[in-house]
């Protein structure tokens, strides 16, 4: 094979996503973390398939029009660390193959090295061990193979590139300790390989197609709710199909997205019209799901606060009049309480994410497009989200938008009671940014595998106890770990306590706490409803 045509560049497209959607539990379970968080290979499921079914609807036969499609998608849709670090190593391999009908053999180890580059280049602090390493050790040994050795087969060249990501992959516990600790490699690496190997699989002439969803198994969030009546809204809706929409829609690759955020799911399609039914924790991203293939004829979301229009006109962003001003403030919070907290604290926009749902750069690109200000501040509140608001900030770079390094909840909201909308910038990123760092964060959840980490013994079903990074504490029950949560983040300088209550707490367990507290300190306590999904309790300290 001498050359990949652009044929061939969608089909290797289709396969390597399909390999990754089918192999997205598997990725998704290689997380070091015990905790229900945002999973690795969900994420990268939802960034990888809406750049590849962009490119795919590509009508161009250019390898390098197609590529620019993709990278295009991949960039809007990137989700989460994993998702953005994907849609860079795409964007670089589009760079390269720029322009080309077809692309050869020293082509295409070139545009792998170069997506290697482009992936590093976006991370600030690269850290070794992880995906990057995957895609810089395979693409560098790969492209070396190809040169020293002459070769000219495009199939040879894919195959190398497996080979060696392997070899990487198979290293990774031994650059990043907690990977060796908890006996993984790395989850997006393994992400990675999985795409390539998908690739060649359509170069050998045997695509992998897309399994069914009961023979994939259970949807990531499925396993994060633990059953459909814990849901937290039935999505139902009638479309109506777009001329395009007829000719291209189907209603196996839709149930299978519909898959990747929800379940309970029936789609019936009749000529142009598409009866649907998901209990989902995203019932906004189904929507924009629906609303690519055409227009709604009935739409009704149960147990929701907003309106079903606003839900529908908003996409899950809550966004005020669009009047000018001098400061834009985004922030992305899970839960009707912890939203409503950070809107009166002076929040222009909050973007419905966090654990288990990260939005999309394209969710942070719209929240800004509504706004009309001089400057936009973004917190995004959860590290796995941080990459994908500055994607957004460089695909406007017209703007001037400042995102601010929150990594949790109480941190973002210690930056908003920081924010004068009547300073400079200048002040205003300095006495957010030292609000954020004099800031403690503490979560209670639940464990949802057996592990050790840092040696402590985690046990599934049991809940967790995390002060920061470190999960301090993991014991049967609930309360029991808030208490010994709590020890480990008050001390003689704790002024005042924020305790966040979720959707499987109460306001009489939050009371209790606050009592406990009352008695290990003299700290302040404020209780809120946050109405947070997989989060028994947030608490901030500062």
């Amino acid at each position: 094979m001498d050359r990949i045509n652009g044929q061939l560049f969608k089909e290797m497209l289709r396969s390597g996503m399909n390999n990754l959607g089918n192999q997205q539990q598997k990725v998704d379970a290689l997380n070091v973390f015990p905790v229900p968080d945002g999973d690795t290979g969900t994420n990268m499921y939802l960034t990888v398939s809406n750049g590849v079914k962009e490119a795919l609807a590509c009508p161009s036969d250019n390898v390098g029009e197609i590529a620019k499609v993709l990278s295009r998608g991949l960039l809007m849709g990137a989700r989460g660390n994993s998702g953005v670090i994907t849609s860079q190593i795409f964007r670089g391999f589009y760079q390269a193959v720029k322009g080309l009908n077809e692309v050869d053999a020293v082509q295409l180890a070139h545009a792998l090295v170069n997506g290697s580059r482009v992936a590093y280049k976006a991370v600030m602090r690269p850290v070794e061990g992880t995906i990057l390493t995957v895609i810089r050790e395979a693409a560098d040994y790969t492209y070396a193979y190809t040169m020293t050795e002459d070769i000219t087969d495009c199939e040879k060249v894919m195959a190398r590139m497996v080979q060696e990501a392997k070899e990487s992959l198979d290293t990774t516990p031994q650059l990043l300790p907690v990977l060796a600790e908890v006996g993984v490699v790395d989850s997006g690496g393994y992400g990675l390989l999985v795409i390539l190997e998908g690739f060649l699989k359509a170069m050998q002439g045997q695509p992998v197609e897309k399994e069914t969803v009961e023979s994939a198994g259970e949807s990531a969030q499925t396993k994060v709710e633990g059953g459909e009546e814990e849901f937290g809204f039935c999505t139902e809706f009638i479309l109506h199909l777009s001329d395009q929409g007829v000719r291209h829609f189907s209603e196996i690759s839709f149930r299978d997205e519909l898959a990747t955020i929800g379940n309970s799911i029936v789609c019936v399609q009749d000529e142009d019209l598409v009866k649907v039914h998901v209990h989902t924790l995203e019932p906004a991203t189904a929507i924009r799901m629906a609303k690519r293939q055409g227009s709604f004829l009935k739409l009704k979301i149960e147990n929701m606060t907003e309106q079903h229009e606003e839900i529908l006109e908003k996409d899950e962003t809550i966004t005020r009049k669009a009047e000018h001003k001098k400061y834009g403030l985004i922030t992305v919070a899970a839960g009707d309480g912890i939203r409503d907290m950070f809107l009166d604290l002076r929040a222009d926009a909050v973007i419905g994410g966090g654990q288990t749902m990260n939005p999309s750069t394209e969710d942070f690109v719209s929240a800004i497009r509504k706004l009309n200000c001089d400057h936009i501040l973004i917190l995004p509140n959860n590290s796995n989200i941080i990459l994908a608001a500055q994607q957004a900030a460089d695909v406007l770079e017209d703007q001037d938008i400042q995102v601010l390094p929150t990594k949790t909840i109480p941190q973002g909201l210690s930056a908003c009671i920081m924010f004068n909308p009547d300073a400079d910038l200048e002040t205003n990123l300095s006495e957010m940014n030292e609000a954020i760092e004099n800031t403690k964060s503490g979560e209670v959840t639940y464990a949802v595998r057996d592990t050790t980490i840092d040696g402590l013994d985690v046990r599934a079903g049991e809940f967790m106890g995390i002060a920061g990074k470190k999960i301090v504490t993991c014991v049967p029950d609930m309360m029991n770990a808030a208490r010994n949560l709590l020890d480990s983040m008050l001390d003689e300088e704790s002024e005042v306590v924020t305790l966040i209550y979720g959707e499987d707490a109460m306001k009489e367990q939050a009371e209790q706490l606050a009592a406990y507290i009352a008695d290990k300190s003299d700290a302040e306590v404020e209780i809120v409803n946050g109405k947070q999904p997989v989060y028994s309790f947030i608490i901030g300290v500062e």
